[in-house]
């Protein structure tokens, strides 16, 4: 079974992203399939979709927010989920099919960080696993984590290392999986006046810090004025559903 999940926490992101995410998945992918988001609050989310509760994981308070909780996912059972997981953070854009997702081998698979290119470090945007396979991945974080915090800045740093020392760490085709921050944004002033550039070959879009999706496709500018991205009518239609409120725009 393929299996497409994604996590909600906290109020970093409003329901919409889940929707939007959801009905993406669906117009991008063949088969049966499930779309499940793991959630502490499922208010706003279409009827459509499944939702199972958050796993919990306890001492991340006064920790600073850096995905940890991601590592639930590894859990030796993971709700009533089985088979082939494709993990996305709610900022994606899907541009593209997702079933090469799935068809490319290995048992896991994740973006390599293209800052961090040749450091065997992953950028967990896009993630995949075999459910239940790995519960070594969360066990040695339970057991060690301040050791874990002293190595690793952020949980997917950890998660690469922890892969990585199985020797199954694989990265997706280079072109899939590209940061808008890097590779569609234009250098001051051009953002002001050229909107990015659609790409070939892309699947997904990857929005990590400012700006967000839904603060990009009319049109956006940073407080500093220094970086800005003119209205992009073909990241609106990948994005066909957002919402009007840019009060998380700045």
């Amino acid at each position: 079974m393929k299996n497409v999940i994604c996590m909600k926490w906290g109020e970093k992101f409003s329901s919409d992203y889940v929707n939007i995410l959801a009905s993406r998945v669906r117009k991008n992918i063949t088969g049966d399939y499930r779309f499940v988001c793991f959630t502490d609050d499922a208010t706003g989310l279409r009827p459509w979709i499944e939702t199972r509760p958050l796993p919990e994981m306890s001492g991340l308070e006064g920790r600073p927010e850096r995905g940890w909780r991601k590592l639930t996912l590894f859990q030796e059972r993971l709700a009533d989920l089985e088979g082939t997981a494709l993990f996305l953070d709610l900022d994606v854009v899907i541009a593209d099919s997702l079933d090469p997702f799935f068809e490319a081998s290995g048992d896991f698979r994740i973006i390599e960080d293209w800052n961090l290119a040749g450091t065997g470090i992953g950028n967990s945007s896009v993630f995949r696993f075999e459910i239940g396979s790995r519960p070594d991945v969360l066990d040695y974080f339970l057991k060690h984590r301040e050791r874990v915090y002293a190595a690793h800045r952020n949980e997917q740093a950890y998660l690469s290392w922890a892969i990585r020392q199985r020797g199954t760490l694989r990265y997706w085709e280079p072109e899939w999986c590209l940061s808008f921050k890097r590779h569609f944004m234009r250098r001051f002033p051009m953002g002001y006046f050229a909107e990015p550039k659609p790409r070939k070959g892309v699947k997904i879009i990857v929005f990590h810090g400012n700006p967000n999706p839904d603060c990009v496709v009319s049109g956006w500018r940073s407080k500093t004025g220094l970086r800005a991205v003119k209205k992009t009518p073909w990241l609106a239609e990948l994005w066909s559903e957002a919402t009007t409120d840019t009060a998380n725009c700045e």
